[in-house]
């Protein structure tokens, strides 16, 4: 995907550099849209696969049924402490739903890879624990943001 990124052109991260930032952070805050029109926010663990964001959700979630509803949705990546190491991605898009929901281990070619990685990353785990109330969304980003006030240097 090619990022394009009019304003903070500066402080934006390089394709390599967002790729090891999301393949590195676990949590991300997923934004979406309630029933009543309200904004929702809820943290999610997630998997990066060079492409699209993996998001695995309680199925039994308001996020999950706002996303059912209307699938657009915004999620922030961030970390840092002190305002020169912020650093983040948002990713904007609609979600699919892949794979059985919930999901019970079912073989899915699509799937695979994605488990590995986020069994690996997150339960530190070969194989993929099935839980039955987790199921998968894939945000394939139309829009990527980031920054890294690290390249701001010493004030």
């Amino acid at each position: 995907m090619t990022v394009t990124q009019r304003r903070g052109r500066k402080i934006m991260m390089e394709p390599a550099e967002l790729d090891a930032f999301l393949s590195a952070q676990r949590t991300c805050r997923v934004a979406t849209v309630s029933s009543d029109g309200a904004p929702h926010v809820s943290p999610l663990w997630f998997v990066w696969d060079g492409t699209s964001l993996w998001l695995y959700s309680i199925t039994r979630s308001k996020r999950w049924a706002a996303l059912r509803r209307d699938p657009r949705c915004a999620v922030v990546v961030d970390a840092g402490e002190e305002y020169g190491e912020l650093r983040g991605v948002e990713l904007s898009g609609s979600v699919d739903f892949i794979g059985e929901a919930p999901r019970t281990g079912e073989p899915n070619n699509e799937l695979a890879e994605v488990e590995r990685l986020f069994a690996r990353k997150n339960f530190g785990l070969d194989e993929m624990p099935h839980d039955g109330r987790h199921a998968w969304l894939r945000l394939t980003p139309g829009a990527i943001t980031s920054w890294d006030f690290r390249k701001l240097g010493s004030p």
